[in-house]
């Protein structure tokens, strides 16, 4: 739901359908999606690296191992795993048909049993959040997504942008009683109205506004699905970048290598124990914690 905006010169419109978003200058669009054929094997370039792609279900996917033995190669599995959790970005794994296509393309080893595959759009996001500037999209001041959620008995409000500034920030205004919420807490808000239908929230999950929350509009337009994924993206506990060592020295001596491996030892059971103390958080904020334990 978006109020009339009154955008600058240089704002970008997202409150009338005729509106368009600059094209996304990660990679080049691929034109002729309408004729692609299953398993079809294609090429797309991020950040100047040729990455294979293959079709699946009518989408053109990119393979994660390659990306992150190229683009990401010098960040580790759990930094690659964590921040792909928080961004809500899930792995379909591909046949052993695909994996054999995948294998002969050069994207996987021959000794490789199983891969997962994104979207390109997906693959931009996470690429972005380790090598770019992650930069809240340029949005009018009084722009507002419609949002809501199905915990309990559901709610519907306005998530305004403007006022999100911090993961604790109350920037949702519900629409039934006009009180206003920061996300995790919205989503243990709600209004028990008349056609509505108790969900049982997932108890693993229930903090994880991120994947509770979600566009009103069943079928939004793609700039505006876009905008609301970089929106999400922010204060999600991955964007401090990877201290690395200088060149030339050895890791032993290098100052964060002891602490890193002593924080790494205990850093999923301290994961687990903010989840339980602090219930109200969410998941992403205790990544943001224990992400902070290990570069001290």
């Amino acid at each position: 739901m978006a109020s009339s905006p009154l955008p600058g010169p240089n704002d970008i419109l997202l409150a009338s359908p005729s509106s368009a978003f600059q094209p996304d200058t990660l990679s080049q669009p691929r034109p002729g999606h309408a004729n692609l054929k299953p398993n079809q094997v294609g090429q797309v370039i991020l950040y100047g690296i040729p990455i294979v792609s293959l079709v699946i279900d009518g989408q053109e996917r990119l393979c994660l191992a390659q990306i992150s033995n190229t683009l990401l190669k010098n960040f580790s599995y759990n930094e690659i795993h964590n921040r792909r959790v928080a961004l809500g970005i899930t792995c379909v794994q591909c046949t052993p048909v695909q994996l054999e296509i995948l294998r002969r393309a050069g994207a996987m080893p021959i000794s490789s049993r199983r891969c997962g595959m994104i979207t390109k759009r997906e693959a931009e996001r996470l690429c972005k959040s380790f090598l770019g500037e992650n930069r809240p999209p340029k949005l009018p001041d009084n722009f507002a997504f419609d949002v809501s959620h199905e915990c309990a008995w559901g709610c519907r409000g306005s998530f305004i942008p403007a006022r999100y500034n911090s993961s604790r920030a109350k920037c949702i205004k519900c629409s039934y009683c006009n009180m206003y919420f920061s996300p995790n807490k919205f989503i243990f808000h709600s209004h028990r109205t008349p056609d509505a239908k108790y969900t049982q929230p997932d108890a693993a999950n229930f903090n994880s506004w991120r994947r509770h929350l979600k566009l009103t509009d069943k079928s939004p337009q793609d700039e505006l699905v876009f905008a609301w994924e970089d929106v999400k993206a922010m204060f999600n506990g991955g964007s401090r970048k990877r201290a690395l060592p200088q060149p030339g020295a050895h890791p032993a001596c290098h100052p964060l290598s002891s602490i890193r491996t002593r924080s790494i030892a205990f850093s999923s059971q301290t994961l687990m124990l903010l989840e339980e103390i602090f219930g109200e958080k969410d998941q992403e904020d205790c990544m943001r914690i224990n992400e902070d334990n290990i570069w001290l």
